[in-house]
């Protein structure tokens, strides 16, 4: 066989999509390569077709149980004989799956890099063919990035211990220029295929909400989507606690997933979303790493997250089977402060020395500042986060929720003159709220005791809302007027070019009109008439055989190949292979079955 009839006899696809032929053809030609690609642009296909075509086996290292978990289900579903190695195996099924690999029975190889140095698994690795070695999470690998893990160093020590040195390929969706360097060098890839494809998920809606009551927020989103699955992003366990207590008690099917809850609970919380029995997870960041739930329509962040990596991987959980779905971030500024404290509270990493953790200290508030910008701008917040990997768009994307909502833009001079009068008087020694306060001439004992109801500026903004004070802020730091030092407590200071704003020209900022907009509907599908009643009899034959064979529904088939049928209505076996996403393994598995319960609708019409 080749690429194409492995893509299409295995996975169901009759074509590639960007980037992914570049890089299997690099693979097969024994190149090494370095593929940066979005979630949901297919970067396991790039590994995966040329490992069943090369003549030995492929290690996959992998930095979760539940990331190898789901991709072997998925590769033995698809007829691939594939297996994992980690931690949930006992001792005797690890046993059994090495020998199983030294007879040659899986062309396909997860493994923990835990591991990989383990005397066991690296005497099995010298007696086999190992044609490639696949750095899936690759921006694990970085010391600078937002998921480093030490192990992920002992890589390029196993590969050098290897006999003949395999192809290497290297795989991540988040990689700023620092980390793309990092990667290089820390996996010593040797004139790598480089491609990047692009950070735009272009069926992802963004929006940015700063109401205060975050809950009734969530509830009104699902209570105008209620057949949908997604995620709820919180960054302490006990508001995860809080939000999914509360979902229940008003009847919503949530779960929960954090560290505080033991291994058994976890995964049976898990596997509750992934079977759609709860179909609303509410979650730490602990929780989305290697889930490749296709049908997740929706991620709401309750809080900000730390970074715009972070953000920008978890928000690309929605949408991985390509139809449209929604990014919504709910922001408060409390958010900062608590961020703030649990970058302070990030307990000592032993790879690191005390100079480096003091730097990544650094690095992580800069971090955090960019992601506070990216909660209050009012540009395009698609293009904010492209820009923020390197990409320039139009700053107009007409799919975000600053995109779709109406600014003015207000002269905000007297506002802007006072704030910084207010910093230069206190000596630019206090930071955001206490400026805040004093500006609006509260009583607080904090202002108090630190004599700030004496300075000049006391009380200067009484009439200007909290918000629009901040707003400000916000933006003379955005212009680099002030900027907000990186310290535990951080502080306003001023910058060189705080003195232009008492010159003549005014100080102008985008503001949203005081209105409601509507939001732009979504294209649910792109197919024609798709019959919408033969759609969910599909779905509920999916969820029948997905139950009785203990799999998630999304592995027999997704979504969009659902769409796809109720809208094309095969009729036969060979039109039903022409759906995306149906290989021959899954026409000879289920094919009878969806072409039977087709059939039978298009007889009751």
């Amino acid at each position: 066989m080749d690429k194409n009839q492995v893509l299409k006899k295995y996975f169901g696809y009759d074509s590639f999509r960007e980037g992914q032929e570049t890089l299997i053809d690099a693979l097969l030609n024994g190149q090494d390569v370095f593929g940066i690609m979005p979630t949901g642009a297919g970067k396991s296909l790039c590994y995966q077709v040329p490992a069943l075509l090369m003549e030995g086996i492929t290690l996959v290292v992998s930095p979760l149980i539940s990331l190898m978990k789901d991709q072997v289900g998925t590769l033995n579903q698809a007829g691939i004989h594939a297996a994992f190695l980690n931690s949930s195996l006992t001792a005797g099924q690890y046993h059994k799956a090495l020998e199983l690999a030294k007879t040659g029975r899986y062309k396909i190889i997860y493994v923990a890099p835990e591991r990989l140095l383990l005397d066991e698994f690296l005497s099995f690795a010298l007696q086999v063919k190992i044609s490639m070695v696949t750095v899936d999470e690759a921006h694990c690998v970085s010391q600078w990035g937002q998921d480093f893990r030490p192990s992920y160093l002992k890589i390029s020590e196993f590969i050098r211990l290897l006999p003949v040195r395999p192809v290497v390929s290297a795989f991540t969706a988040t990689a700023t220029s620092e980390v793309r360097e990092d990667i290089l060098a820390a996996l010593d890839l040797q004139q790598p295929e480089m491609v990047t494809t692009g950070f735009d998920r272009k069926n992802l809606f963004y929006t940015v909400s700063t109401k205060k009551d975050k809950f009734a927020e969530v509830i009104n989103y699902l209570a105008q989507h209620p057949a949908e699955s997604g995620i709820i992003y919180c960054l302490t366990r006990k508001t995860v606690e809080e939000v999914c207590g509360k979902l229940l008690l008003r009847g919503i099917p949530a779960t929960r997933y954090h560290a505080g809850l033991s291994d058994k609970e976890r995964q049976q919380n898990q596997d509750d979303f992934l079977y759609d029995i709860s179909p609303v997870m509410v979650a730490t960041n602990a929780f989305g790493m290697g889930i490749d739930k296709s049908n997740v329509r929706f991620v709401i962040h309750y809080n900000m997250p730390k970074n715009i990596e972070s953000y920008y991987q978890e928000a690309g959980r929605a949408g991985r089977d390509g139809e449209e779905a929604t990014c919504i971030l709910l922001y408060a500024p409390q958010d900062v402060a608590l961020n703030q404290f649990l970058i302070e509270q990030e307990v000592e990493n032993e790879a690191l020395t005390e100079e480096d953790m003091q730097f990544v200290k650094e690095r992580d508030r800069e971090r955090l500042k960019q992601m506070t910008f990216y909660c209050t701008t009012n540009e395009c917040l698609r293009d904010f986060v492209l820009r923020y990997f390197g990409e320039y768009t139009s700053n107009y994307c007409g799919k975000c929720s600053n995109c779709l909502t109406e600014f003015v833009d207000i002269d905000v001079t007297k506002i802007a003159q006072a704030v910084i009068e207010c910093v230069k008087r206190c000596g630019q020694r206090f930071g955001m709220t206490v400026i805040t306060e004093t500006l609006r001439g509260s009583q607080s004992v904090k202002l108090k005791q630190n004599r700030m109801v004496e300075n000049p500026c006391f009380g200067k903004l009484a009439d200007v809302p909290v918000f629009r004070i901040r707003q400000v802020i916000q933006f003379l730091c955005q212009k680099q007027y002030l900027f907000v030092t990186d310290d535990k407590y951080p502080v306003v200071k001023l910058t060189e070019t705080s003195k232009d704003v008492f010159l003549q020209t005014p100080v102008i900022m985008k503001a949203a009109k005081e209105r409601e907009h509507k939001k732009k509907p979504k294209e649910t599908v792109a197919l024609g008439d798709m019959d919408y009643s033969l759609f969910e009899k599909l779905r509920k034959l999916r969820m029948e055989l997905a139950k009785a064979e203990h799999i998630p529904p999304y592995i027999v088939f997704s979504d969009k190949s659902l769409k796809e049928m109720a809208a094309k209505k095969p009729k036969t076996k060979e039109a039903f292979l022409e759906i995306n996403g149906v290989g021959e393994n899954k026409c000879q598995k289920y094919g009878k079955r969806f072409l039977e319960t087709i059939a039978e609708k298009e007889k009751s019409l």
